[in-house]
Parts: C-alpha cells; sequence; structure tokens
C-alpha cells in the first residue's frame, strides 16, 4: 500500500515538472510562429517609389495634367508637328502663339533643328501688366528679342537643367536648376510641364515670361 501512494506521488511529481515545461515550448513554438509570419509578410510589400524615381523620359510636372489625352494637342500629337504649330494645337499656349506669329517667327521655330523651347502659359503673360504686354505685342523688335530668348539651340534633357547656363537665340545666357521633376529658370519660373517633344525641338512649358538682360 505504502509502495502504490509512493509511486502516485512520484507521478504526480513528475506531472507538474513537465507540465510547465510543454506550456513554455508551447507558448514559445506560437511565438516564433506569429514572429516568423511578420519579417515574411513585410518582405513581400514592395518599395514605395520615390520621387527622385520617376521616368523624366517622358514629359513631367503638375501642368501636363491640361495637356489633352489625344488629337493634336496630345503629347503624340505634339511630337508629330513642328514647335510652333505643336504649341499652336495647345491651349494653354495661345497667347504665346499669337506672340509668335506677331514677330514673325513661325517658320524660324519650324524649321529649326533640335532646340530647346521654354515656352510660357497664357498665365504666365496674364502675369505682366496689360499696358506693358500691349507695348511688346505691339513693338516687333522688342518681341522678337523677348521671344528668342526663350529659345536655346540644342535639346536639353532635364538632367543637363539641374545646373545649367545656356546660350538662347536672342543671344544672351539663361540659366537653369533644380533636380527630379522640379526646376527654376532663371531662379523664378518654374517649368510646370517639362520634356514634351515635338518634330524638332523640346519644350519646357513656364509659368513666368522671361526677360532678358538689359
Amino acid at each position: 500500500m505504502n509502495t502504490l501512494r509512493f509511486r502516485r506521488a512520484a507521478i504526480a511529481v513528475s506531472a507538474a515538472a513537465v507540465l510547465p515545461l510543454a506550456l513554455t515550448a508551447c507558448s514559445s513554438d506560437t511565438k516564433d510562429s506569429a514572429s516568423g509570419s511578420t519579417p515574411s509578410a513585410a518582405s513581400s510589400e514592395p518599395a514605395a517609389p520615390a520621387d527622385d524615381a520617376m521616368d523624366t523620359d517622358k514629359p513631367f510636372g503638375p501642368g501636363c495634367a491640361s495637356v489633352p489625352a489625344d488629337g493634336a494637342g496630345s503629347f503624340d500629337g505634339m511630337a508629330k508637328d513642328p514647335v510652333a504649330t505643336a504649341a499652336s494645337n495647345n491651349p494653354d499656349l495661345s497667347t504665346l502663339v499669337t506672340a509668335v506669329k506677331q514677330a514673325g517667327l513661325v517658320d524660324t521655330l519650324n524649321n529649326a533643328q533640335n532646340i530647346t523651347v521654354f515656352a510660357p502659359t497664357n498665365d504666365a503673360f496674364a502675369k505682366v501688366p496689360k499696358a506693358d504686354l500691349d507695348a511688346l505685342l505691339a513693338d516687333k523688335a522688342a518681341l522678337t528679342k523677348v521671344l528668342t530668348y526663350h529659345v536655346v539651340g540644342q535639346k536639353l534633357t532635364p538632367q543637363q537643367l539641374e545646373s545649367g547656363s545656356f546660350d538662347t537665340l536672342e543671344k544672351s545666357k539663361l540659366t537653369t536648376a533644380g533636380s527630379g521633376v522640379e526646376y527654376t529658370v532663371n531662379d523664378s519660373s518654374k517649368v510646370v510641364c517639362g520634356n514634351v517633344p515635338t518634330a524638332n525641338a523640346t519644350v519646357y512649358i513656364v509659368d513666368s515670361v522671361l526677360m532678358p538682360p538689359q
């Protein structure tokens, strides 16, 4: 009888000792399983694209949203026409087109090869006081000087704009600065839609009219 009681007591003690170990092992397995799933889930998530990784081989900038999706005024349509013709199909550049016609520069721009045009929007021209703009449009020599200051005699990539100084057709220099998809011309005029291709030019649409140095 004493032997039986001793065996029962030994079994009880053994069970009491084994049970916490089993629970600990079970708890550890659960934690390992849970923690193991977290890195796996995290590693499967794609990394968010950096802003600087945007494709600047294509047109970029907030102003590009107003360009028509199709037709002659779309990016594909503009790429087929020389620059003055292409600009005439973009409703945001109608004031510039009027000025180019007034100065008699349509053929000059359309026949030039491998140029860059910094094209002011209608809103850019609206920043110029009306009396000054009217006087400029009425003075062909002065208008030609201003418009040719917006043209560089080579095609410029966005990378070249990062810290650039370029001779214009007006014979003065303009400067550019920036990176990624944000650039300025002469430290003030912002590129709102850049790297727009036409048949003979690259166009950077800007938010201010550029004035040549006096």
